[in-house]
């Protein structure tokens, strides 16, 4: 037996070593040739990693559904909430009756930290002294920067503390970051802003920026705006909480030069194709019939407010109105019917409400569909420009610096800065329709000015931050959380987590505390999280 199994175990050797023969004759280099990837290249453009980053900033288009994020958070949570829409029967819409979902917490986090974050650490890294790309995108370094900083304060904004030294280093090997305090966060992201604006410089060499660059086509002067006009924004939203470091931000900003016009507004542009989960609007996707199909029905309160105290007139009616409700009509894969489109006629439904509580109300129609306003179709198309951010809302925030007295540099008065803010508000929507058909003519603006004077409290400033939030949900909510405007009645569902209380952050995802628990803060059940408040909400 033993020799037997000598004899094998020669035979075995033998084999090896004869097929070990062509190695040693082999020229190592072609050898090693053999084990590189003749498609891989040596050099990304990152100009395609800039441009897909700002697709992410719409809808989280980088991570490939365009609709998710929206769908789920900034309309499923904070449209019904802000109560700019109601809810009764199918769709995602925790927010009318304050319960849980868990791809609503999900859809921020996985979409930013997965999506722009992961491809702007990327085009900082290879800009950097060590990368392939050092000294030849000096513009689109500090664009990124200004990206990135947008990003962690809608971040903070959701909730709260986050990863930010340790984020997105998994290359490094930090696979489970630490968290830091949100405060922290917004000062980094603060700091970012300023030096960003400031290093932007149109002389500099930049290969591809312009034609890259979705929002301004490479002006370095609108992302200067863009910048400052975000810092304006923090340094408000920390009003209450801070407002020693509220009026540094405040007198930076303004300083630096915020937006001046509708001009300045910041759009992502969309289109039909090539790819629907990529290239269009994920607000209108997520309401489409037959697409989302998310219900699009407005609520009483948004459409009281908007038709004024004056019943059976339209002389205080704000002229938003008609632009946000398209009428009361049925809209199906098929197109739309129009039932009424008389101003007088609209009506909302009321949140936190079943199916069965509003029967008796509608009766007797049976579908609250073809009963109550709907969001205007012409705001839907899917390939509509997603709009992140508009000069109404700097106007408003001045205003209410002046009122607060906070920081200083500010020209004018506050009634100046809320009429502009109103007149910018109510003439924003042209993009939406190059007919022609959302355009708001001086002489109804004058008129709603008229109808409802500015009366110089903070109050008035607020209630236009809610309205101007239309279609941006996430910005009425947190204007919300600051302000405490307008008093909202809350919903108390039975299916409710928060026992009758609006929303006033994110959970983190389950998938952090499955994974990074150690780490994860705090306020890990929907009981505790929902009603906790991110640093800055202390009013």
């Amino acid at each position: 037996m033993y020799m037997m199994m000598k004899s094998v175990y020669k035979i075995i050797i033998t084999v090896l070593l004869a097929a070990m023969v062509p190695l040693v004759g082999c020229d190592t280099d072609e050898l090693a040739n053999r084990n590189i990837n003749p498609q891989a290249v040596d050099e990304i453009d990152l100009n395609f990693l800039f441009t897909e980053a700002q697709v992410g900033t719409a809808s989280g288009g980088a991570t490939g559904d365009n609709r998710f994020i929206d769908w789920r958070t900034n309309i499923g949570m904070f449209s019904y909430a802000m109560q700019h829409l109601a809810h009764v029967t199918r769709g995602i819409a925790p927010g009318d009756k304050y319960t849980d979902n868990f791809e609503v917490n999900l859809a921020p986090w996985e979409w930013w930290y997965e999506g722009q974050l992961k491809l702007i650490t990327e085009i900082l890294k290879q800009t950097g002294a060590e990368g392939y790309a050092a000294g030849r995108h000096h513009n689109m370094v500090q664009a990124s920067r200004i990206i990135r900083a947008w990003t962690y304060h809608k971040l903070v904004d959701y909730y709260n503390d986050v990863p930010y030294t340790e984020a997105n280093q998994g290359i490094e090997g930090t696979f489970f970051p630490s968290y830091d305090d949100g405060k922290f966060v917004y000062e980094q992201a603060a700091a970012e802003l300023m030096a960003a604006a400031a290093a932007l410089d149109a002389s500099q060499p930049d290969e591809g920026f312009s034609n890259s660059d979705l929002y301004f086509g490479g002006d370095v002067t609108k992302w200067k705006k863009w910048a400052y006009s975000v810092l304006l924004r923090m340094a408000m939203r920390v009003s209450n909480a801070d407002p020693a470091l509220a009026g540094q931000w405040v007198t930076a900003a303004v300083a630096g030069g915020v937006m001046e016009s509708n001009d300045d507004n910041v759009w992502v542009p969309t289109a039909l194709g090539p790819s629907e989960w990529r290239n269009q609007n994920g607000i209108s996707r997520a309401f489409q019939p037959g697409d989302g199909g998310q219900p699009s029905i407005m609520s009483n309160t948004l459409i009281d407010e908007l038709k004024g105290p004056l019943a059976g007139s339209t002389a205080d009616d704000d002229p938003r109105l008609m632009i946000f409700s398209g009428g009361i009509f049925d809209w199906t894969p098929l197109g739309v019917d129009l039932i009424d489109d008389n101003p007088l006629n609209q009506i909302g439904m009321p949140n936190g409400k079943d199916l069965s509580e509003i029967q008796d109300a509608i009766a007797p129609v049976t579908n609250p569909d073809v009963f109550y306003s709907k969001i205007n179709t012409l705001l839907l198309d899917d390939d509509d420009p997603y709009q992140l951010m508009n000069y109404a809302e700097v106007e408003f925030l001045l205003a209410d610096a002046l009122v607060q007295g906070m920081g200083s540099g500010i020209s004018g008065t506050a009634a100046e800065h809320y009429e502009a803010g109103v007149r910018a508000a109510m003439t924003q929507y042209g993009p939406y329709d190059a007919d022609g058909g959302l355009n708001v003519s001086d002489g109804a603006i004058t008129a709603y000015l008229a109808a409802r004077p500015f009366d110089g409290s903070a109050a008035m400033i607020h209630n236009q931050l809610w309205i101007n939030g239309f279609l941006n949900w996430w910005e009425s909510w947190s204007n919300w959380r600051r302000t405490g405007i307008p008093a909202l009645v809350p919903t108390n569902h039975p299916t409710s987590v928060t026992n009758g209380v609006i929303p006033r952050r994110l959970l983190y995802p389950n998938s952090e505390i499955a994974t990074n628990f150690d780490n994860v803060p705090c306020c890990t059940t929907p009981d505790q999280g929902y009603i906790q408040r991110v640093w800055w909400d202390t009013q």
